[in-house]
């Protein structure tokens, strides 16, 4: 062992939102803790999400809200450190913060304060974090594992990867996580981007183009789950709340249907206008209930300036079919570029549940979105980073 190694009780490589909050765990159990990130500054991803404003957690967690092969595996951690642990941590640190839509909780001034916070706590239990820190090698002899690193060697009791996944890459993202659970002989699943928009097929792709900036309140769907929230119309494709949800849940070659009018019943309205304004152009009805640029996409300008006297019922079920269940075949997602999240990783059936540590290597602990748990938009992502490291930084 070189002179210049340095000893410490836990390695922690990635300064990530699960990586900063299990430094302070173990700092607080009086554990001299290093984390390492190749970034130039601690918690990148923290200070983008939500719009600059941090959805930190979700008010309403629970295990169906996250995918996962194992989809028990996270119900461990998320009951041990639950979101009200977090937002106690928050209250204490009178981060002034509010709920949206969906029990989502943001910052009320800037994804900062969250930051902030983390990096206070890891002052305070004595966390050292070294930037711009290259990993070149990682290595287990008896008990210890030592890493080589740009910023010299280090040798650890316990080793946590919490390095993020493949999503954003111009905020860091590296696939060091899964090289080294491949190292030590974890199965990883396949990965993919997961809360991305979706790009259209040349036909639509020419057809939506003029609704770029529309966003519509929608139920979303595919032959697994559905999603209610705002679609948006891009140049590129579809975004929004509710295609970033089913994103996570998409198959390419499959097509996804698009309730635009969930609350309202299409062809009983036109029927009763049928009845009091027969005269009534199909195009006046419908663009009472829908952004007008839309219509043109979705019916063909004949069917717009009909009569609604002149739709027989058989046509007015149809045209209400066209908007209840719209279909469109993506042609794929933007990928990891602009996708929230990584689906797949670490087989969850090769950590413990409780304290996050791997069945092949003694020592060895994956948290945060390096691990096979992917949570919906919302928080929940968030919520699984402190909670697994949270668990973790019970035991390193």
């Amino acid at each position: 062992m070189s002179e210049k190694t340095i000893k410490t009780d836990a390695l922690i490589i990635g300064a990530s939102a699960s990586g900063l909050m299990c430094a302070i765990e173990a700092g607080k159990r009086g554990r001299k803790v290093v984390v390492l990130d190749h970034a130039n500054r601690a918690g990148k991803k923290i200070l983008m999400s939500g719009g600059g404003r941090c959805n930190f957690t979700n008010y309403n967690i629970c295990a169906d809200n996250y995918i996962s092969h194992n989809p028990h595996f996270c119900k461990s951690a998320l009951s041990r450190y639950t979101q009200w642990d977090f937002i106690s941590m928050v209250a204490e640190h009178k981060i002034p913060y509010h709920e949206k839509d969906h029990g989502q909780l943001f910052c009320d001034d800037s994804a900062k304060d969250i930051l902030n916070m983390l990096l206070a706590e890891c002052e305070k239990v004595g966390v050292k974090i070294r930037l711009k820190c290259e990993i070149k090698l990682i290595d287990k002899a008896d008990d210890f594992f030592l890493t080589e690193t740009s910023s010299g060697n280090f040798k650890s009791e316990s080793l946590v990867i919490a390095s993020g996944g493949l999503s954003i890459p111009k905020m860091c993202a590296s696939p060091l996580g899964y090289k080294v659970a491949e190292q030590f002989g974890h199965h990883i699943w396949p990965t993919q981007a997961g809360l991305v928009p979706f790009t259209l097929q040349p036909h639509d792709k020419e057809k939506l183009s003029e609704l770029s900036g529309v966003s519509v309140d929608s139920i979303v769907s595919n032959e697994r789950t559905s999603f209610r929230e705002n679609i948006l119309f891009t140049h590129r494709g579809l975004s929004g709340p509710a295609i970033l949800q089913i994103s996570s849940y998409w198959q390419p070659g499959e097509a996804i249907t698009i309730n635009l009018l969930p609350d309202t019943d299409v062809a009983k309205l036109i029927k009763e206008r049928q009845q009091k304004q027969p005269n009534l152009k199909l195009k006046t009805v419908l663009s009472e209930l829908l952004p007008k640029r839309i219509l043109p996409a979705i019916f063909s300008i004949e069917d717009m300036d009909k009569p609604l006297q002149e739709l027989s019922q058989a046509r007015i079920n149809e045209l209400a079919a066209q908007l209840h269940q719209w279909q469109i075949k993506p042609n794929a997602t933007e990928g990891y570029r602009t996708a929230e999240v990584t689906l797949g990783g670490v087989d969850c059936d090769e950590l413990s549940s409780k304290t996050m540590e791997s069945s092949k290597a003694a020592g060895l602990y994956f948290i945060g979105e390096v691990v096979d748990v992917t949570g919906w938009l919302g928080g929940y992502n968030f919520q699984w980073a402190w909670s697994s490291g949270w668990c973790a930084g019970q035991v390193v």
